[in-house]
């Protein structure tokens, strides 16, 4: 009774908001979300919070689009493409160009 209990308060937590807070996983930004289960949805969106580096989001995702593919394979679906790139905003800021006078 206490692992559904904390289950959904993690699954409320989990919910969207309107508007503000921190980055949410859903249906509608999340490669494969209707093929995770409820832990795993709650654990992808703990682990995309948590990334301080490009490199280790951008595997991160790679592997998850591939874990994703394989299950919807498996189950004869095809999935839709990514719309972006979520680990984009760690990436290291572009390097300002020396100006030419």
């Amino acid at each position: 009774m206490n692992r559904i209990a904390a289950l959904a308060l993690l699954l409320a937590l989990a919910t969207p908001t309107a508007g503000s807070g921190p980055w949410r996983a859903s249906e509608t930004n999340t490669r494969g979300w209707q093929l995770m289960t409820p832990e795993e949805r709650i654990e992808h969106q703990a682990r995309i919070r948590g990334f301080r580096s490009y490199a280790e989001c951008r595997n991160y995702q790679l592997e998850h689009h591939r874990l994703m593919e394989e299950r919807a394979r498996q189950r004869g679906l095809e999935l839709p493409r990514g719309r972006r790139d979520i680990c984009e905003h760690l990436q290291p800021p572009a390097e300002p160009r020396p100006r030419a006078d």
